[in-house]
């Protein structure tokens, strides 16, 4: 028997015995994710340097940018520092979502190719929570480590300005952190709908591909896109398939590109707290409904 398939054998025998506590399936799938990480060290090790090295190719092309420019679009606010807060952001929540969900909705199609769905349907847990979170790439969160010296360098700068210095405030912080949840959730609620369509559809590469398009809007500041014909892309964007707030609004509420925050600002907080629920809620519906179409592999 391979070691992959030992490896799913002992998640379900874990399951089984932790029962439907799900912080303690959690942790076993997280151990269990780590153990077959560190059997093939030099490759974990290869997978972290990939990643910082993706991300320091990123902070120079942006370094360079900056030498001609003082901000990302004409009064926008998003200087050098406080861009850098930016990117940070970025690199906060795509760690989590690849860390998390990127290798289950990825290896989504192929268990329902194989069979694997069918265990995972038989197993007494949430069918949802199990395709979620029964691999973790823990390499992935070498971007996480990378985000941190960012958003450090740039808060240091900030706070130690000659001119107009900054320092966050303590709500400020909170809400940061808790809208990068917020962000990281509509992530999910969008990878999980597409990956269930895989039910309908066998293989949909095509939409990881979709996945991935849509989900470089969110890299840059939503201001760049409210010009000219970009102001329909900013506004399917950001109340259509709200990928716009995943980064500027944990982004915006902590460097305060603008400050005082605008009515509109705080009407754009208020929606992204809307659109999580409703993501979360729409990709369960999605989910659900894909299950029900469902046909056992040996059927």
């Amino acid at each position: 028997m391979s070691r992959k398939a030992k490896a799913s054998q002992m998640d379900r025998r874990d399951i089984k015995r932790v029962g439907p506590n799900y912080g303690k399936v959690f942790l076993t799938f997280a151990s269990n994710s780590l153990v077959r990480d560190m059997t093939f060290r030099l490759n974990f090790i290869l997978q972290c340097l990939s990643s910082i090295g993706w991300t320091a190719m990123n902070v120079g092309f942006y370094l360079i940018l900056f030498q001609y420019t003082g901000s990302i679009g004409e009064d926008t606010g998003w200087d050098q520092d406080k861009f850098f807060i930016f990117l940070a952001t970025t690199w906060f929540i795509n760690a989590l979502v690849q860390a998390f969900f990127m290798p289950n909705a990825q290896e989504f199609s192929e268990m329902i190719r194989t069979g694997g769905l069918d265990f995972a349907l038989l197993n007494p847990i949430d069918t949802q929570f199990l395709i979620s979170f029964r691999r973790i790439d823990w390499s992935a969160l070498s971007n996480f480590v990378a985000g941190l010296l960012i958003l450090g360098y740039a808060l240091y700068s900030l706070a130690t300005r000659q001119v107009d210095p900054m320092i966050p405030s303590a709500i400020s912080v909170m809400l940061y952190l808790f809208f990068i949840l917020c962000g990281v959730a509509i992530m999910y609620s969008l990878m999980i709908s597409l990956s269930a369509t895989s039910i309908w559809l066998g293989r949909n590469q095509t939409l990881y591909n979709f996945w991935f398009y849509i989900t470089n809007f969110s890299r840059y500041p939503m201001e760049i896109y409210d010009r000219g014909w970009g102001q329909s892309l900013y506004g399917f964007f950001t109340f259509v398939i709200p990928v716009l707030l995943v980064v500027n609004i944990p982004a915006r509420l902590l460097a305060k590109p603008i400050n005082p925050h605008t009515d509109y600002e705080w009407m754009l907080v208020g929606w992204a707290l809307i659109a999580t629920v409703l993501s979360l809620v729409l990709s369960r519906m999605v989910f659900k409904k894909a299950l029900l179409s469902y046909r056992s592999a040996s059927s």
